[in-house]
C-alpha cells in the first residue's frame, strides 16, 4: 500500500519538508493501523520543520503529534477494525512517525476512542492543546476552583491553549480575564466567553512585587517566565495556577511568598505523558461539558502542502485559531 504523507529531512544543516508517497512498509511496528482523517498544527509539529527545533531525532521524518481517524487494522481486542480513534501525546510525530500522513500505526495504548458527540474534525480542532487546557481546567476544580470561588486569569490567551482554554472555562461559569498581547484578538476572545480582556503590558510591571494586590482564584499560565511569576503574586489565599506554556521562557523570576504566605499551589501540566484514563475521561469531557462554544469559529482547514506555511506563521505568531490538516476529505 502506498499513500501520501508530509515527510521532513535533513542533510548537513539543511531540513527540507515535501509531500511525498510512502510505502505502508515504512511506518513503524504497532496494534494499530489508522487511515488518518484529519490531523493538526502544534508548536511542536512547526519546530519539527526547523533546523534547530531539536524535536526530530531521526531523519526522515513524519511528523504530526494529532490525529483523528479510524481503525484499519488491530491486534487489539479492545479496538475493531471500522472504530474512530484519537491519538495524541506519548512519541506520536516525535520519535516516530506522526499524524500528518493518510495512514499511522501505532501502538494501541496511544488510543482513546472518539467519544459520541465529537467529530473527528472536532477533535482535531482541539488535539494536544485541548487536551492540555482541559487538563488545566480539571487541576483547577481538583483544587477547589470552582465558578463562585471568585475570577480567573488565562494568560497566553490568543494561542492554541489559551484561545480553548478561555472557552472551556466560559462554558463552566467562570468569570475569564483573558491576557493577550493581539489587539485583534479581543473581540474573539470576548465572543468566547472572557469577561475581560487584559493587554500583556498589564502583566509584565517594570517592577515586580513579591506579593501583590490579590485578584484571582485561579489561573491556566501558557506563558511561563516574568508573567507567571506575576500571576502568582497577585493570586488570592488558596489559589492555585495551572502552568502549561513557556513561550515567554523558562527562567520563573518569582519568591517562595505566594506559597508560604498566601497557600498559593503551582502545578505544572504535562499532557505527553498523562495517564491513558485521565486521557479517556477528559475527551468525554470535551466532547460534553469542556466543548468549547463556537469551536467551529476557531477551525481554519489546510491541506497536506500547506503545513510548512502553516508552521511558519505558526512561529512567527501570525497564526491564530486552529490549524486541521485534511488527510480524508471523506470524513464518514
Amino acid at each position: 500500500m502506498h499513500f501520501r504523507a508530509l515527510v521532513v529531512d535533513r542533510q548537513e544543516e539543511k531540513v527540507e519538508s515535501s509531500v511525498q508517497t510512502v510505502e505502508e512498509a515504512r511506518l513503524p511496528e504497532g496494534d494499530l493501523l489508522v487511515k488518518v482523517a484529519y490531523s493538526s498544527i502544534n508548536y511542536k509539529d512547526a519546530l519539527a520543520l526547523e533546523p534547530d527545533g531539536r524535536i526530530v531525532g531521526r531523519y526522515p521524518h513524519i511528523p504530526g503529534i494529532d490525529a483523528a481517524g479510524e481503525v484499519v487494522k488491530s491486534s487489539d481486542k479492545r479496538f475493531k477494525p471500522g472504530g474512530k480513534v484519537i491519538v495524541t501525546g506519548y512519541g506520536f510525530g516525535v520519535s516516530q512517525h506522526g499524524g500528518l500522513s493518510e495512514f499511522a500505526r501505532i501502538p494501541a495504548d496511544w488510543a482513546v476512542p472518539l467519544p459520541k458527540g465529537l467529530t473527528e474534525r472536532e477533535a482535531m480542532a482541539l488535539g494536544t492543546a485541548g487536551l492540555t487546557a482541559a487538563m488545566s481546567v480539571q487541576k483547577l476544580q481538583d483544587n477547589g476552583i470552582s465558578p463562585s470561588s471568585g475570577p480567573v486569569v488565562v494568560t497566553g490567551a490568543s494561542g492554541g491553549v489559551g484561545t480553548l482554554a478561555v472557552s472551556m472555562l466560559a462554558r463552566l461559569g467562570y468569570e475569564v480575564e483573558a491576557v493577550s498581547g493581539k489587539q485583534e484578538a479581543q473581540a474573539r476572545l470576548l465572543a468566547l466567553g472572557a469577561a475581560r480582556v487584559l493587554p500583556r503590558e498589564e502583566l509584565l510591571p517594570e517592577e515586580l512585587r513579591p506579593l501583590d494586590k490579590q485578584r484571582w482564584t485561579g489561573a491556566i499560565d501558557c506563558v511561563g517566565g516574568a508573567m507567571l511569576a506575576c500571576v502568582l503574586s497577585r493570586m488570592k489565599y488558596g489559589g492555585a495556577v495551572a502552568a502549561c506554556g513557556v513561550t515567554s521562557g523558562a527562567e520563573l523570576p518569582a519568591s517562595v511568598f505566594p506559597f508560604i504566605l498566601r497557600g498559593v499551589s503551582l502545578h505544572g501540566i504535562d499532557s505527553v505523558w498523562a495517564s491513558r484514563g485521565l486521557r479517556v475521561k477528559l475527551w468525554k469531557r470535551m466532547a460534553t461539558d469542556l466543548k468549547p462554544r463556537r469551536l467551529e469559529e476557531l477551525i481554519s482547514e489546510i491541506e497536506l502542502t500547506e503545513v510548512p506555511q502553516a508552521a511558519k506563521e505558526l512561529l512567527r505568531g501570525a497564526s491564530s485559531g486552529r490549524k486541521v490538516v485534511v488527510l480524508d476529505s471523506g470524513e464518514r
